[in-house]
């Protein structure tokens, strides 16, 4: 029985160009997390429906579960690892921990890549974009009113008192 073939692919992640030889069906939540080593991303439903996979590709937030890494040949892959700047955090990063924006911490990566591609996009002028926006990142903990108030902190969007979240 012949192998199963294997196609190189050529990735930028997190500023950095990597190359792989994966089979076709590879994810590249798979490959970020058993292939690259990278394994702040995480994978929850395996079906795009939580978030907790969010990277930016090309700067764009995606579910890393949903894409074939063979698809992303050539592109930038930015995940929660590489929005640090070697040990400064991250403004979102710092925003979620001054927010208390996490629990349990397992959306946490998702949510805050979800959140600078948000910021990229530039879409959201108010509190209920931002909640509206982030809706495709599920946390299980309840957080919500937490991250969105990190969110809105960094792109400087107002934040209502806590008697309207």
């Amino acid at each position: 029985m012949d192998a199963c073939p294997h196609y190189p692919i050529r990735l930028h992640i997190n500023g950095q160009e990597r190359t792989f030889a994966v089979e076709a069906w590879v994810t590249l939540l798979d490959l970020l997390r058993e292939r690259a080593g990278l394994t702040g991303t995480k994978k929850g439903c395996d079906h795009g429906q939580c978030g907790a996979c969010t990277v930016l590709l090309d700067g764009r937030r995606i579910n890393a579960c949903l894409t074939l890494a063979v698809m992303q040949d050539g592109h930038a892959v930015t995940t929660i690892e590489g929005l640090a700047d070697g040990d400064r955090l991250h403004p979102l990063q710092q925003a979620f921990i001054e927010h208390d924006a996490f629990q349990c911490g397992y959306c946490t990566p998702g949510q805050i890549c979800s959140a600078a591609g948000l910021a990229a996009e530039g879409q959201a002028t108010t509190y209920d974009d931002v909640r509206e926006l982030m809706s495709g990142n599920l946390c299980r903990c309840g957080a919500y009113p937490q991250i969105a108030r990190a969110v809105c902190a960094v792109q400087g969007i107002a934040i209502p008192g806590p008697e309207s979240t």
